[in-house]
């Protein structure tokens, strides 16, 4: 129930988000048992805003792989920061949790969590923190999303209420840029992902991460010893 409400106060932006994604998917010309299943199934906005235009094109089913995969590659990045907390668990779990786990479902739970659980009692409290986390998000954007294809006619994308997603994901950065590394960071990758747009494959966002992973390393190595952590 905590991760549920901590969730909560996000989840409009996040119906918003998939509101319009819905409605794009529709727009974009697929039919209704195609827009329906990768509603269903894609859970993950910004593959799907990115291999919408693929698909309509008919791009080759690697070309689309291969976007959806490069989009969603900061994944790999939560995931390995996700580990310890998860890593007793079954395989199915392990998976099922990976699924649910979004962009801000992590970052709540990493702001809650900042060590793995050594006792039962605390693993099982991280478990269903994500668990509750996850399913308020899910819930939000899938819903959402078959609202936006059921009613893609009535709503015109000139709306823009997807923005108020990407609202919810900078008010969450803002809260998380504490420190000065944090702040360097976020300011590395915002400047990278700008000056990178023309990439293919929207590697632009690869390329953010990975500079500002870079860069916010060796500014740790360089910082003087015994100071403590910015």
């Amino acid at each position: 129930m905590e991760g549920v409400r901590d969730m909560l106060p996000q989840a409009p932006g996040i119906a918003a988000w998939g509101l319009m994604t819905g409605v794009s998917i529709i727009k974009s010309g697929m039919s209704l048992t195609e827009s329906l299943a990768m509603t269903l199934l894609v859970f993950a906005g910004s593959s799907q805003l990115a291999s919408l235009p693929l698909i309509i094109a008919g791009a080759p089913a690697w070309v689309i792989l291969a976007t959806g995969f490069c989009v969603n590659l900061r994944f790999v990045v939560f995931s390995l920061h996700l580990r310890p907390h998860l890593m007793h668990l079954p395989m199915w779990q392990r998976l099922s949790h990976g699924y649910f786990t979004a962009d801000i479902t992590y970052v709540l739970f990493t702001q809650r969590f900042h060590h793995a659980g050594h006792t039962t009692d605390e693993r099982r409290a991280q478990e269903a923190y994500l668990a509750g986390n996850g399913l308020v998000n899910w819930c939000s954007w899938v819903g959402s999303g078959l609202v936006g294809v059921a009613l893609a006619n009535f709503i015109p994308t000139a709306w823009g209420l997807g923005f108020a997603g990407i609202l919810c994901l900078v008010g969450i950065l803002c809260s998380l840029a504490s420190t000065r590394l944090r702040l360097l960071a976020a300011s590395v990758a915002g400047v990278v992902g700008v000056a990178a747009y023309a990439l293919p494959l929207k590697l632009n966002i690869v390329a953010a991460i990975a500079v500002a992973v870079l860069i916010a390393l060796t500014a740790e190595k360089l910082r003087a010893p015994g100071r403590s952590p910015t």
